[in-house]
């Protein structure tokens, strides 16, 4: 099996790795790079778990080769906090919206509601049932996903910081 040098920048740091031309980006940085907030459950492309931001783009990790990541920025959940690990104003909204019960699909939610935000920042309840659709949760009924997207857009459209 022939191996790749692959240099990106995860989390705003520079990473680099040795991988087989089959390695999907989800194993690189879960095994590769110890990041194991990118979860695997269907590794179809289908649940969104994998969720993680390539140059800003929501992107499915089990889909993507880890060779595709070469030269690009990757952010994974564990780089959507702050540095201080303050949590941003998705992940703070999942906690007092009670958007999670067992926390599995919680980091692809949280990484596409912030790529869904930067691109929509006043949704519609309508755009933001859309906005989800692409992540599957089988605990929570979506109310608390949706009111928690709703309370993220508010806070970041008006500034405020989380726990306001």
């Amino acid at each position: 099996m022939a191996e790749h040098h692959v240099h990106c920048v995860v989390n705003g740091a520079k990473q680099r790795g040795i991988v087989e031309s089959r390695t999907t980006l989800a194993d690189f940085l879960r095994e590769g790079l110890g990041l194991t907030g990118t979860h695997l459950a269907c590794e179809h492309g289908v649940c969104g778990a994998c969720t993680v931001l390539v140059d800003g783009k929501a992107v499915r990790a089990c889909l993507m080769l880890a060779v595709q990541a070469d030269g690009h920025e990757v952010t994974t959940v564990e780089g959507i906090a702050s540095p201080d690990g303050t949590l941003s104003p998705v992940q703070q909204a999942f906690v007092d919206c009670h958007g999670l019960q067992c926390g599995f699909c919680t980091p692809g939610f949280v990484v596409s509601v912030t790529s869904f935000l930067e691109a929509n920042p006043d949704p519609t309840e309508a755009e933001i049932r859309e906005g989800i659709s692409g992540n599957l949760c089988r605990c929570t009924g979506y109310q608390g996903i949706v009111e928690a997207v709703k309370l993220a857009a508010a806070r970041m459209r008006d500034g405020a910081g989380v726990g306001q």
